[in-house]
């Protein structure tokens, strides 16, 4: 029980000081002249509630693929925030799946195998883990 405290601890402090500059928190000034008027939010939320549900469905689905396509604009423009390497490596030693998914930014193929590899043994997927985070550039 000791060592598990222990790791845990390590890993927030290493976190902590390995923590890239863009998941810095933004201070509330910033994030304020984003924000909407409270008053449109709401008669937006009106308006699609009281949409047919196949249309409600339609635009759920059209949103969510818009998502995934500003996602995959920003990563392949490079401007998608990532840990850093040292923390990877560290996710990556310790709790593979982890590690594979910070340095891709999304559950996909390469997660689902690590997160298989270390289900069934661990030394197999902390080395596919640390061949993901390491050999991709």
């Amino acid at each position: 029980m000791k060592s598990i405290f222990t790791r845990l601890l390590l890993v927030l402090l290493c976190t902590g000081l390995f923590v890239p500059e863009s998941f810095a928190i933004v201070p509330p000034a910033a994030t304020a002249s984003v924000e909407p008027d409270p008053a449109t939010v709401k008669k937006a939320l009106t308006e699609f509630r009281n949409l047919p549900r196949k249309e409600r469905k339609a635009r759920i689905k059209e949103s969510r693929k818009a998502v995934k396509d500003y996602v995959k604009a920003e990563r392949a423009a490079g401007r998608a925030p990532k840990a850093s390497k040292v923390v990877q490596v560290i996710f990556a030693i310790l709790v593979p799946p982890l590690g594979v998914y910070l340095h891709e930014g999304e559950i996909n193929n390469r997660f689902w195998i690590s997160l298989i590899l270390t289900l069934l043994f661990f030394i197999p997927g902390m080395i596919y883990a640390l061949v993901i985070v390491l050999g991709d550039e």
